[in-house]
């Protein structure tokens, strides 16, 4: 009995750990992050360097990337967005790895990853709606940033809720088990309502 004990407060200390296919999801999730934020801020350093470039999404005037990273939203905590997004999106591909390889991390961790991806969530719509409503303008690269965003987020929320808000009953704990059922559909929802506003807003353009 002691030693079952032991076992089982041995395997709670390590903490918990996502699946290997959630590993590996963020790992995706995280390069593809990395190449978006890359690729917007070697556009922006050329813009800097040349204030005529034309970036290789400036497709009309309403997808214009160069539209979006000239305005003071592009550097809105004082230095270029994709800076953030190049660490925060490093920190997710390593969290990732981590889980794939079987990595558990303790409770706080996983509070931690969910605040980062929360601020995440609540940045890109910021974004979102500066471009769309104040700027009026698309940043394909940009867009895609906001999409990686929201399926982190979807799914980070699914594993800490089912591992540390459910508790096993009420319509709370239905609740927490029908989004981590259906969170590729809650994510895949939310990114097609982003898709409506915009085709709402630009209908004209289109």
């Amino acid at each position: 009995m002691v030693d079952a004990q032991a076992s089982t407060t041995a395997e709670e200390n390590r903490g918990a750990a996502p699946s290997v296919g959630w590993g590996w999801l963020f790992v995706l999730g995280g390069i593809i992050g990395i190449v978006l934020s890359g690729i917007i801020m070697v556009e922006k350093m050329k813009l800097a360097e040349d204030p005529s470039y034309t970036t290789t999404c400036d497709l009309s005037a309403v997808v214009s990337c160069g539209n979006v990273m000239r305005s003071v939203q592009a550097a809105a905590f004082g230095i270029p967005n994709p800076l953030i997004g190049l660490v925060g999106f490093g920190m997710v591909a390593l969290i990732g790895a981590a889980v794939a390889a079987g990595g558990r991390f303790a409770g706080w961790f996983w509070f931690g990853a969910q605040a980062g991806m929360t601020f995440a969530l609540v940045f890109v719509h910021w974004l979102f709606f500066q471009a769309v409503y104040v700027i009026n303008a698309l940043c394909p690269y940009c867009m895609g940033v906001w999409a990686v965003v929201i399926v982190l987020f979807v799914y980070v929320t699914a594993f800490n809720l089912r591992t540390y808000g459910d508790s096993g009953q009420g319509a709370g704990s239905a609740a927490i088990r029908a989004w981590d059922r259906w969170k590729f559909l809650i994510a895949a929802a939310w990114i097609a309502v982003i898709g409506v506003a915009i085709l709402v807003e630009f209908w004209s353009y289109f």
